[in-house]
């Protein structure tokens, strides 16, 4: 994958971050109608059940922890919290957002990034799907030298479905990048993958991971990935 798209990639969501919470809410140019809304948050909700079923707790580490809205609910089950984004725009969203000075904000590149420590539960939301398949293994490698030994991960992400980007962004593609602009009319290209579930769990694996991959009816994938018990 080009080095430029991901520092594109980068950018993107630096510029994007002021307007990032429309996409979430069903705003803007991300608005299809009260009935897509409704359905979407209704898979929302099923992924936000999964996430406290899964019982995070203890040390609690955020990758591309965005402008919060995964983070609050992290936060009641944290012992202690450690969010990391490469925008600082985001990042002071988030705090904004939480309003909570025991959290420790990261600034950093997540394919460069090495983690101080390990944790007990690591969490990533529309994410995955923004790392090159040439990064992939090096991604799960940083999570598994995160990842205590008993510590779970929760990740969830995109379905291929043309509804959940905004009404002008040009179509969807299974693997590659998508180009996406801001509400200013700018563009910029991101990687985007989007992962079938039991392909996920077969590359996960191959990689020494153990894995429940879901999906929700149109929306979202997400699953609990945790390192397997050699026999």
């Amino acid at each position: 994958m080009n080095s430029d798209i991901l520092r594109e990639q980068v950018e993107y969501y630096r510029q994007r971050a002021s307007e990032y919470d429309e996409w979430f809410f069903r705003q803007g140019r991300y608005y299809r109608g009260e009935e897509h809304r409704q359905q979407w948050f209704f898979e929302v909700a099923e992924v936000e059940t999964a996430l406290r079923s899964a019982a995070p707790s203890g040390d609690i580490l955020e990758l591309a922890c965005g402008t919060g809205l995964w983070t609050r609910h992290l936060l009641p089950f944290a012992t202690y919290l450690t969010a990391v984004d490469a925008s600082p725009e985001a990042i002071a969203l988030n705090q904004q957002r939480l309003g909570c000075a025991s959290v420790e904000y990261i600034i950093a590149d997540l394919f460069e990034w090495c983690p101080p420590q390990q944790f007990d539960f690591i969490f990533f939301r529309f994410w995955l799907s923004h790392v090159p398949m040439e990064k992939f293994v090096a991604f799960w490698q940083m999570v598994k030298q995160a990842l205590k030994p008993d510590g779970r991960v929760f990740f969830v992400d995109s379905l291929l479905n043309q509804q959940s980007t905004a009404l002008n962004h040009a179509a969807l593609h299974q693997q590659g990048y998508s180009q996406r602009k801001l509400n200013d009319g700018r563009t910029y290209r991101v990687v985007k993958i989007f992962h079938e579930p039991t392909q996920l769990e077969k590359s996960l694996q191959n990689l020494g991971w153990s894995s429940s991959i879901y999906r929700t009816a149109n929306y979202f994938v997400y699953g609990l990935v945790y390192p397997a018990i050699a026999v």
